[in-house]
C-alpha cells in the first residue's frame, strides 16, 4: 500500500512546482525586470494560494488515516504517505524550484534580453509577442464567457449553466442506482495464481468415499488448461493460508471434509483471469459433487480484508432447533435467488451414535470387567500399539499395532463377535455382555456474543458479481416470509434486540463495506469542513469558500460515467479517489479566485478580471491536471486500484474543464453587485 501511495501521489506532488514555474515563466515574458527580480515576485504572487491549495489536499486526504475496522490498516498508508509527500513537495517548490529555475534559465534570459530591442520610453516593457499571446487567450476566453457575464442580461444563461450542471450531477449519481450502470462493491477480485476447492460431505461419510470424490474433482481440474498442478487433502485442512486464517479452514478435520489447492500458470502466460477461471470450473465441479451428495465450494483469495464468506446471515431465536428450521428456510431462499452460489450453513447433518452398554451383572458372573470390555473395543476400533520391533537398520523402534481392518469396522456385528478373556481364562464373546443403543450424535452449537447462532453462507457470481445486490434481493424475499408464525426481523448494522424472537443479522462483506464507507464518508465530511475553515482563514469571507468548494460535486460528473464507460465497479479505492479529488479540484478554484482578487486590486474592471482569470490561470490548471492524470494512468491496469485511477483521471478531466467555466461565472454572479458599477437603466 505504501508503494501505491507513492504512485498515487506522483502526479499531485509536482503540482506546486508546476504552478511556481509557470508563473515564473509568465513574469519572464512580461519583461521589465531581471530574472533575479522576477522570480521572487512570481513566487510571492502564487505563494499564498499554493500553500493554501497544498493544505486543502492534505485536509482532504489525512482524515482517511482514521478509518476504523479491518480496512483501517489497509488504507492508512495512502493518506499518511501522500500528506507527508505534499508537505515536502511544497518546501521543494518554494526553495529548490526557484533556485533551479534561475540556474537553468539565467543564460537564456540574459541572452534574450541582450538581443532584444529596447522599447521606446513610456511604453510597456512586455514584448509584443507575449502581449499578443496573452491578448489572444483573453479574447478566446472572453468570447465564450462574456455571454454568461454581462450583468443582468447574462442572468438567464447563468441559470441555464447552473441547472445544466445540476442535471449532469443528478444523471451521474443515478448511474449507481441501476445495476446496469455502475456496480458498487467493496473491492474487486485480484488476478491471483491460485484458488481453493473446499468439499464437505455429509457427516458420517467414510474417509475413502471423501477421497474418491476429491479424486474425481481433481481429475477434472487436471483437464483445465490454466491449471499447472493441484494438491488434495482428505480428512484434514490444507496448509494455512489467507483464507484458512480468517475463514477458519485450518480447523477443518474429519473423514467427511477435504480441500484441493489449485495452482495456475503465471498470469503473464494466460488470457483469463483467476476469477474467470474459478467461475468457469464452479459449475462442472458442483455437478460432480451432486452425484455424491457433496457440497463443493470454489474459494478465491480475497482481495482485501477477508470475511468468513461474502454473504453471511446470522439466525438468532428462542431455541436452537427453531433456529435450525429458520436457517434452513433462509438457505432455501439463498439457493432460489439467481446468481447466489456456494450456499452452505453450520447445520450438521444428523448422524448415528452407538453406545455400548455392559451388562454388569452378567459380566460379573462371567468374570469380565468393564475396563477389559472398553479396552478391547478401543483396540478394535482405534488401534493400540501392543509391542515394538527393534531392528539394526531402524533408528527408532517400529510399533506393532493391533486394529481391525477398515472393512470390519463398518458393521457393529463384526466388532461384537470379538472375544474377551475373563479372569478365569475363558474367552467370552462381547455380544453376550454388551448391548448396543442407537442414538443421534449431538451437534455443535455455535455462539456469537454469548448468543446461540446458526450461520448461512453464500456468494454471488454473474453479471453484477457484488454480494450487496444479492443480499438486498434476499432481504426482499425474507421480508414477506413468516418464520415460526411471525415475520423474520432483519438487522443490518446492529445485533438483534430481542433474543426471544427469530431474527436475522446480515454480516460478511456487507459489514466491512458499511463500516468502511461510513468511516470514509465521515472522513470526507471532516475534510470538507477543514477545507472550508482553511479557505475562510485565507480569504476572510464565509461566502468565498462556498464558491471555491463548488466544483467538488462536479467530480461526480466524471467519476461515475468514467466507471460506466470502462465497465468498472465502484469500490473503496474509487472512494479514495473521490476524496482526493476534493482537495485537488479546490486548488484550481483557489488559483482562479486569487487571481481575480489580485486583478481587481490592481484596478482592472471586475468583468475583465473574471475573463482574464480563466485565460491566464488556464495553463497551470491544465498542466497540474494533466500531471495528476498521468500519475494515475500507471495504476489503471491494477485490478484493485483501478477504481482509484478511474476516479482521478475522469474526475480531474471533467471537473477541470467545468471549473474553468463554472467558477468564474459563479464568482461573478455572487460579487457582481459588490464589485461592478451599477448598471444605468437603458
Amino acid at each position: 500500500m505504501s508503494l501505491f501511495a507513492l504512485i498515487f501521489s506522483i502526479g499531485i506532488l509536482v503540482d506546486d512546482a508546476i504552478v511556481v514555474v509557470e508563473n515564473i515563466h509568465r513574469h519572464i515574458h512580461l519583461g521589465g525586470r531581471k530574472l533575479v527580480e522576477a522570480i521572487p515576485l512570481a513566487v510571492d504572487e502564487v505563494g499564498g494560494p499554493t500553500i493554501l491549495a497544498t493544505f486543502t489536499v492534505i485536509a482532504a486526504l489525512l482524515p482517511m488515516a482514521f478509518v476504523s475496522g479491518l480496512m483501517g490498516p489497509y488504507m492508512s498508508p495512502i493518506p499518511i504517505n501522500s500528506s507527508m509527500g505534499m508537505l515536502i513537495s511544497l518546501a521543494v517548490a518554494f526553495v529548490f524550484t526557484p533556485w533551479l529555475t534561475y540556474k537553468v534559465l539565467r543564460r537564456v534570459v540574459e541572452k534574450r534580453a541582450a538581443s532584444a530591442t529596447p522599447p521606446p520610453a513610456g511604453e510597456n516593457h512586455a514584448t509584443a509577442s507575449e502581449e499578443g499571446r496573452e491578448d489572444f487567450r483573453i479574447d478566446c476566453s472572453g468570447a465564450w464567457s462574456v455571454h454568461f457575464l454581462r450583468g443582468r442580461r447574462g442572468r438567464p444563461l447563468r441559470w441555464v449553466l447552473g441547472v445544466g450542471v445540476l442535471l449532469l450531477i443528478g444523471g451521474s449519481v443515478s448511474l449507481s442506482l441501476f445495476p446496469t450502470g455502475v456496480v458498487l462493491k467493496m473491492l474487486p477480485f485480484d488476478n491471483k495464481s491460485e484458488f481453493q476447492v473446499v468439499v464437505d460431505m455429509p457427516e458420517g461419510t467414510t474417509l475413502e468415499q471423501t477421497a474418491r470424490v476429491l479424486g474425481e474433482l481433481g481429475r477434472y481440474l487436471g483437464t483445465v488448461e490454466e491449471v499447472t498442478d493441484y494438491q488434495i487433502y482428505v480428512g484434514t485442512a490444507a496448509p494455512i493460508n489467507f483464507n484458512g486464517l480468517v475463514r477458519q479452514y485450518y480447523l477443518r478435520a474429519g473423514a467427511n471434509v477435504g480441500d484441493i489447492q489449485v495452482n495456475l500458470v503465471d498470469k503473464k502466460h494466460r488470457h483469463r483471469k483467476s476469477h474467470d477461471i474459478a467461475l468457469s470450473v464452479r459449475g462442472p465441479l458442483q455437478e460432480i459433487g451432486k452425484r455424491y451428495d457433496a457440497n463443493v465450494k470454489v474459494v478465491e483469495v480475497p482481495p482485501g480484508p477477508p470475511v468468513m464468506s461474502p454473504l453471511v446471515a446470522e439466525v438468532y431465536g428462542l431455541n436452537y432447533p427453531g433456529q435450525i428450521r429458520a436457517a434452513q428456510e433462509v438457505r432455501r431462499i439463498f439457493s432460489a435467488t439467481p446468481d447466489i452460489i456456494d450456499v452452505d450453513d453450520t447445520v450438521e447433518a444428523p448422524t448415528e451414535r452407538l453406545i455400548a452398554h455392559v451388562d454388569r451383572a452378567k459380566a460379573a458372573l462371567l468374570g469380565v470387567s468393564q475396563q477389559a470390555v472398553a479396552t478391547d473395543l478401543n483396540t478394535a476400533l482405534r488401534g493400540e500399539d501392543v509391542s515394538y520391533l527393534h531392528s539394526s537398520t531402524a533408528k527408532y523402534p517400529i510399533p506393532l499395532r493391533l486394529e481391525l481392518p477398515v472393512a470390519d469396522k463398518a458393521g457393529m456385528a463384526t466388532v461384537l463377535d470379538l472375544k474377551t478373556r475373563a479372569q478365569g481364562g475363558q474367552l467370552v464373546p462381547l455380544s453376550e455382555i454388551v448391548d448396543v443403543e442407537r442414538t443421534q450424535r449431538e451437534n455443535a452449537i455455535y455462539h456469537k456474543d454469548l448468543l446461540p447462532v446458526v450461520f448461512v453462507f453464500g456468494d454471488m457470481a454473474g453479471v453484477l458479481d457484488s454480494p450487496l445486490y444479492g443480499m438486498f434481493e434476499i432481504f426482499a424475499h425474507l421480508r414477506d416470509q413468516a418464520i415460526g408464525g411471525e415475520p423474520l426481523e432483519q438487522f443490518f448494522i446492529r445485533q438483534p434486540d430481542n433474543p426471544y424472537s427469530y431474527s436475522l443479522k446480515w454480516d460478511g462483506e456487507w459489514q466491512i463495506t458499511y463500516e468502511t464507507f461510513r468511516d470514509m464518508g465521515i472522513a470526507y465530511a471532516v475534510g470538507m469542513i477543514l477545507i472550508y475553515l482553511l479557505v475562510v482563514a485565507e480569504f476572510r469571507s464565509y461566502l468565498v469558500p462556498l464558491i471555491i468548494m463548488a466544483p467538488i460535486p462536479l467530480t461526480i460528473i466524471g467519476v461515475m460515467p468514467g466507471h460506466a464507460l470502462l465497465h468498472a465497479q465502484f469500490t473503496a479505492t474509487s472512494m479514495i479517489g473521490m476524496i482526493a479529488l476534493a482537495g485537488i479540484i479546490v486548488r484550481n478554484s483557489i488559483l482562479l479566485v486569487d487571481f481575480i482578487n489580485l486583478e481587481v486590486a490592481s484596478g482592472i474592471p471586475f468583468q475583465e478580471a473574471v475573463i482574464r482569470s480563466s485565460a491566464v490561470r488556464a495553463k497551470p490548471i491544465i498542466l497540474t491536471a494533466l500531471a495528476a492524470m498521468l500519475g494515475a494512468l500507471f495504476i489503471l491496469d491494477d485490478p484493485i486500484f483501478r477504481g482509484l485511477a478511474i476516479s482521478l483521471i475522469f474526475g480531474i478531466m471533467v471537473s477541470t474543464l467545468l471549473t474553468l467555466i463554472f467558477i468564474p461565472v459563479l464568482y461573478y454572479a455572487a460579487f457582481r453587485k459588490r464589485l461592478e458599477p451599477a448598471e444605468t437603466p437603458a
